[in-house]
């Protein structure tokens, strides 16, 4: 192999003997072959280590920490030894595409001021389509909703990550790439290949399934964290009635809505003098939040009464949307008579 190697793959496992054959193999089979296969194995109970062993190919570096510390300790150490120009994410439960590292280093190669590629990915075993918006503005806008881009299908740059001193932060786990994504995506360009160049795993030893709350807090704190780039002097109570509309709009109060609409109007003029966001994404991202709530609250709720009604009107001139007026007729009479969904 050449050295330096273009390409450090960097490979976490723990406990995962069914799959890691397969896993390794699919990285082994790449078109591309200039890589280092930088392997951490954080004290496997199980045959992991003596399967990985078992494979002959002078890519492969097997690290066996000491001491069990977890995922986001074995991916900053192997950012820390990596060599390559190029860092590739992958788990060990997954199968990477044969040509996956060869289209991810053509695009980085000819587009120098992306800083992290992912791919779309399948889920293996129902041949479900992930799909993942595609250009820098569509994935930053996206990552207010949720995580847009796949960890395992990532290629970045060691470069970057060294320019700005940026590693993955453990009192984020199991989020821990969702906060790395945010983080980088305020200094440099995301890309997101629409091929699909890896098969997801989804089965339930994963730490995403063992911790799911934790994992959903942390990504929540992430989301509103994001906003702070806009403004660093957001209140409690509008990061409160954000979370509330965002996270689960049905159990959301009249009040949390309310106070989201005068924070949303607020982020909305943030952005348009810093331009963080593209502007019509993000305030298109806003309205579908708020069109999620109204809906629900003065549509599709299961119980009406007078209330409702007050609230409507309260709110009616300083909304996006409003309600034809077939609806609004529905919405009185089923508050007149206290209507309730059987």
């Amino acid at each position: 192999m050449q050295n330096p190697p273009l390409i450090s793959v960097l490979m976490p496992v723990y406990n995962c003997e069914k799959y890691i054959l397969e896993a390794v193999e699919s990285i082994l089979q790449q078109t591309y072959t200039h890589f280092e296969f930088l392997i951490i194995d954080d004290c496997s109970t199980d045959s992991t280590v003596e399967q990985i062993k078992s494979i002959q190919d002078d890519r492969i570096q097997l690290i066996l920490k000491p001491k069990n510390t977890g995922i986001t300790e074995s991916l900053n150490y192997g950012l820390r030894i990596a060599k390559g120009k190029y860092i590739a994410r992958m788990d060990g439960d997954d199968i990477s595409l044969p040509t996956r590292f060869e289209k991810q280093v053509a695009f980085l190669e000819a587009n120098e001021d992306v800083v992290v590629c992912g791919t779309s990915f399948k889920i293996l075993g129902s041949g479900l389509y992930i799909a993942v918006p595609e250009t820098n503005d569509e994935i930053k806008v996206g990552m207010l909703q949720e995580c847009k881009i796949g960890h395992p299908t990532v290629m970045m740059r060691s470069s970057f990550l060294n320019e700005h001193q940026l590693s993955y932060n453990a009192s984020m786990e199991p989020a821990e790439d969702y906060d790395l994504w945010v983080r980088m995506i305020h200094l440099g360009k995301f890309y997101n290949l629409q091929e699909p160049l890896l098969k997801y795993r989804v089965h339930q030893n994963q730490v995403s399934n063992q911790r799911n709350q934790n994992q959903v807090e942390k990504a929540l704190q992430i989301k509103c964290n994001m906003l702070k780039y806009l403004d660093k002097d957001i209140y409690e109570n509008e990061m409160k009635a954000y979370s509330a509309v965002l996270s689960n709009y049905r159990k959301a109060t009249f009040s949390d809505f309310e106070e989201f609409i005068r924070f949303k109007k607020k982020m909305v003029q943030h952005n348009s003098k810093k331009v963080y966001f593209d502007e019509s994404l993000f305030v298109a991202f806003l309205n579908n939040l708020e069109i999620n709530f109204f809906n629900f609250y003065f549509k599709c709720r299961s119980a009406f009464n007078w209330s409702v009604l007050l609230h409507y009107i309260k709110i009616n001139n300083k909304v996006y949307c409003h309600l034809k007026f077939r609806d609004r007729v529905k919405l009185i009479v089923k508050c007149i008579i206290f209507y309730k969904v059987k």
